[in-house]
């Protein structure tokens, strides 16, 4: 991602990519500081586009919601009160940027998502088919779960967040996202029960 349209014609500060927290490089960022910023996008735009991409299953709206995710972050880093909640900040709009682009498009049809990029190049070409069969396989499984649904499954599974941070990034309870991810995992488990 390049930079935001209309930032760059103000001087930046070099800023040091290594050993800076979120903390220091959004009040950097707040402060003008594009490379700071940037470096902030760097770090992000990778877990917020696989996110994105499992959610939506396709490239170019992933892409388009990293985007405007980032867009949206350089206009209201002012309003963030703490530099720490950042990147939560960063996955509550991406999740619900996505769960909208989910709602407006129902019904959710296979996902195509091009998984070949997960195989195993090294592997023989009967374990890359298989592999690549089961992943084809959970990419559809994902699809027939609910948006809220695979939104706290891949928050916890994919990304590892905990309860309390899918929470808040999903706007709802921990007992809320424990009940989806539980009945996601049940549903998943179901479908892909001819793998095991």
């Amino acid at each position: 991602m390049t930079s935001p349209a209309g930032v760059g014609s103000h001087p930046a500060s070099p800023t040091p990519e290594v050993a800076l927290d979120d903390a220091t490089l959004v009040v950097r960022a707040r402060d003008g500081d594009i490379r700071a910023f940037e470096v902030l996008v760097r770090r992000y735009q990778g877990p917020m586009y696989r996110l994105a991409l499992h959610m939506l299953a396709s490239r170019g709206d992933a892409e388009d919601v990293v985007q405007e995710v980032f867009l949206t972050a350089w206009r209201r880093l002012g309003q963030l009160r703490d530099g720490r909640a950042f990147v939560g900040w960063l996955y509550r709009t991406t999740t619900n940027r996505c769960l909208n682009i989910i709602r407006a498009r129902r019904p959710v049809t296979e996902a195509d998502l091009d998984r070949r990029e997960s195989i195993d190049a090294a592997g023989s070409p009967e374990r890359a088919a298989q592999v690549s069969e089961q992943l084809i396989a959970l990419a559809a499984a994902l699809t027939r779960l609910t948006p809220e649904q695979r939104a706290c499954w891949l928050l916890r599974e994919v990304h590892g967040l905990s309860y309390e941070d899918i929470a808040r990034a999903t706007g709802t309870t921990q007992t809320a996202v424990r009940g989806r991810i539980a009945r996601a995992r049940a549903q998943l488990a179901e479908a892909m029960s001819p793998w095991r």
